[in-house]
């Protein structure tokens, strides 16, 4: 019998779209390569056993903050969210600056900059769901709240050290340029700071929370309500041409380009390809996952009040180490983004230990040594960090590459976040998600709104 739809991989842009067929009646069939669904948005025993690590994304505000997942029952399928008191920490020099989920309360522990910060942010928090419904979509199009991604626009155009210059203190600058490394491109560019506003957004309108139990049971969770709407998931399967794959009125691929172009075949047009093939991909990066016997000694206990760390210093550093990863270098300083879920839920590792992950933007090929450079910065936030370490795995750009297709040369972004790669995810075109065949789309983070507003946000 003929399939209405079928969706290759079975990460949350897949399973979204899979969801979303099969809420309308379609028959629906989700084929993932992998033994088990999520892709970036997956869990595993990367260090010991007993030790839940998360093989991608560790935190989710777009994924909690989503429309689509907001109306879903998944909860009725086990998903638990956890909302630590903070969405983040930032160490500057050892001392931890806390972002506040209020947006007053964070003014006030700005001091001179609170009004700036409150001014930035807060007509964006006032309507954050309209926002949301703009941003989320290929921005082309006309936007249903004009006046609010008018305000977004104007700070998230120009380079991220431009705006931060509006700021007076080191403190709010450094938070600022914390949010901008999330995009791993140098924050000179036009553009990056739209993700410094929509995190920043989201973080004062309903936090950075995440799933109980891991990133996998968000997937899991997604996974159980398609098999309840009648939608079909088989895992293990890899497919590489049109020969791989059931007959279905449509295909919906939740992969790369690359991917996409081998299942096309020669039904791809020469600008098609073209285009395609020159897409261009962000900084990558160096994954450490680590098993620890304790909790992490933090010189500053206010760094425990969130599970999302920022371990960069000064607006001036991160901005070094951002830019030299992006050129080819290995920064003298990297900054790293990390995550402590297992403060939070103790069903992340045995009782009375702990997970930790990290990762720093770097070129990709960068040698499993530069491991130590990144964990030397943990050891100088928090002393006697290498002491509680039991177990350590180290994760390259090519390792994530070859986990998944869509994470080309280690970004996890699924391309460049830049104001081009913006425009044109893969192509130019209102509607990207289309390809030369007409029973044919993508529908992965190389598409709008990429990976940085989708499920795998953090």
């Amino acid at each position: 019998m003929k399939l209405d739809a079928v969706v290759v991989g079975a990460g949350p842009n897949g399973l979204s779209a899979a969801i979303t067929l099969a809420q309308a009646g379609l028959s629906v069939r989700v084929l993932e390569a992998h033994g088990q669904v999520g892709g970036g948005l997956s869990s595993a025993e990367l260090t010991l056993p007993g030790f839940v690590h998360d093989v991608g994304s560790a935190i989710h505000p777009l994924g909690y903050a989503s429309p689509d997942m907001k109306e879903w029952p998944l909860h009725a399928f086990g998903l638990d969210w956890i909302h630590p008191p903070a969405p983040f920490v930032h160490s500057l020099d050892g001392r931890a600056l806390v972002m506040h989920r209020d947006l007053r309360q964070m003014a006030l522990s700005l001091g001179a900059d609170g009004e700036v910060w409150q001014a930035l942010f807060g007509p964006l928090v006032a309507d954050w769901e309209g926002l949301l419904e703009d941003i989320l979509k290929p921005l082309p199009r006309l936007p249903k709240h004009p006046v609010t991604m008018a305000r977004f626009g104007l700070r998230a155009l120009p380079p991220a050290p431009l705006t931060a210059q509006l700021f007076k203190t080191e403190e709010a600058r450094a938070l600022w340029a914390g949010l901008t490394a999330h995009v791993n491109l140098p924050p000179s560019l036009p553009g990056v700071a739209a993700g410094n506003m929509m995190l920043g957004t989201v973080a004062h309108a309903v936090g950075w929370p995440f799933p109980r139990g891991g990133a996998q049971a968000l997937a899991d969770a997604m996974a159980a309500y398609l098999r309840f709407l009648g939608g079909e998931i088989e895992t293990g399967v890899r497919v590489r041409t049109q020969r791989d794959l059931p007959a279905a009125r449509v295909t919906l691929v939740d992969s790369s380009p690359g991917v996409l172009l081998g299942i096309l075949g020669d039904r791809v047009t020469p600008g098609y390809r073209w285009w395609t093939e020159r897409m261009t991909y962000g900084t990558g990066l160096l994954k450490l996952d680590y098993a620890l016997s304790g909790p992490i000694p933090w010189s500053d206990p206010a760094m425990r009040e969130s599970a999302t760390v920022h371990l960069g210093s000064t607006l001036e550093s991160i901005v070094a180490a951002e830019t030299e990863a992006a050129s080819g270098q290995l920064p003298a300083k990297p900054y790293l983004l990390a995550a402590q879920n297992s403060l939070f839920d103790p069903t992340r590792a045995p009782a009375g230990q702990h997970t930790f992950w990290a990762y720093s933007h770097v070129p990709s090929g960068t040698p499993h040594s530069y491991a130590d450079v990144m964990e030397s910065r943990i050891e100088q936030a928090a002393p006697g960090f290498r002491d509680l370490i039991l177990e350590r795995r180290v994760t390259d750009a090519q390792q994530f590459q070859a986990f998944s297709p869509v994470f080309q040369h280690g970004d996890v972004n699924g391309g460049a976040f830049s104001l081009w790669g913006l425009l044109a995810r893969p192509t130019p075109t209102a509607t990207p998600y289309r390809t030369p065949d007409a029973g044919t789309y993508l529908c992965s983070s190389s598409t709008p709104p990429g990976g940085v507003f989708t499920a795998c946000a953090v």
